[in-house]
């Protein structure tokens, strides 16, 4: 093996900080989505179904037309990506009403513990395909964040939630959902430019969930009581967002980006305590911690991959 080899070898192996940052940033942000949508559909009366669509649509608009007039460059995009960015785009419009049917059949807690299943298939699935290692760190990561997430969602709710055949079925299509949409997100990223993918990504999936609009009730969700909350909601949940963790997918690899987007938990457990003003019982916030320390042992992991590269001694053949 050639030296330069060895390099590109060590480099894709490396957890790069910079990835990890940007995938906790987008986590942060995504954190606050479930506060905007609890005020635009309690205050609008507007179905999950119908605000998914129109924060695709939203989000597709604005960045489009940003990257129209500020890089028009950025809005063409190479063949060779064209059949991930439908993949990809329709796999998150899919994810979308997945979630919202999940919250709406099983609840927003049985649904959150429903999609922490996600990084468990990206591993797998990623591992399978293209060889990502499949560390016991990766493993004890994956088992940590997922308990954190139940116990975060609340055992009390969990224990007396009641599951239809539908809502169980819809519980397990949903993480197959994400787990595909940030697998597709990861081959259309490649190196090219996030906000170009998610430009394309949000104008597929929201074209996935435009039939679906003819079925539901007052698909608009802004009013008088709801504007502030849902330009909030596009504003900080969501184009901020997706293309910074589409970037630091880009970094990562796969199943490392899918296990830390689950810190997004714990994001929702300190915004509950400080702008809800809710109490967390010991239990959950025993989850939060569970889910840090499941994001700290990849960030330790990455470490230590780091230091045995630069100690191994590389050969030229």
């Amino acid at each position: 093996m050639t030296t330069e080899a060895v390099s590109k070898a060590g480099a894709a192996s490396r957890i790069d900080p910079v990835g990890v940052v940007a995938v906790l940033v987008a986590s942060a942000a995504w954190g606050t989505s479930g506060i905007f949508v609890k005020f635009v559909t309690t205050e609008g009366e507007v179905s999950a179904l119908a605000l998914a669509f129109w924060r695709d649509i939203t989000a597709f608009t604005v960045l489009v037309s940003a990257l129209a007039i500020l890089r028009p460059a950025w809005l063409r995009v190479p063949r060779a990506k064209l059949h991930w960015l439908v993949a990809m785009g329709a796999s998150l419009g899919t994810f979308h009403v997945f979630w919202n049917l999940a919250v709406m059949l099983n609840g927003a807690a049985v649904a959150t513990v429903q999609q922490a299943g996600m990084p468990a298939i990206v591993t797998v699935v990623a591992w399978l395909l293209w060889g990502e290692k499949l560390t016991w760190q990766k493993v004890v990561a994956i088992l940590l964040t997922f308990a954190g997430t139940v116990l975060v969602s609340g055992l009390d709710v969990l224990g007396e939630a009641e599951l239809s055949l539908e809502g169980l079925l819809i519980g397990l299509a949903m993480p197959i959902m994400y787990a595909a949409w940030t697998l597709f997100a990861k081959k259309a990223r490649g190196d090219h430019n996030p906000m170009t993918t998610m430009t394309y990504a949000f104008g597929i999936a929201a074209l996935v969930l435009l039939p679906m609009q003819f079925f539901t009730e007052q698909p608009f969700p802004v009013s008088d009581k709801t504007l502030m909350w849902f330009v909030a909601f596009i504003g900080i949940s969501t184009v901020p967002s997706f293309p910074t963790y589409t970037w630091g997918l880009g970094r990562l690899p796969a199943s490392v980006a899918s296990i830390l987007v689950m810190s997004e938990i714990a994001f929702v457990a300190l915004y509950s305590m400080v702008l809800l003003d809710e109490r967390l019982s010991g239990s959950q916030m025993l989850g939060a911690i569970l889910v840090i320390v499941g994001v700290l042992i990849l960030s330790w992991k990455g470490r230590a991959r780091k230091n045995e590269s630069e100690a191994a001694p590389v050969h030229s053949t």
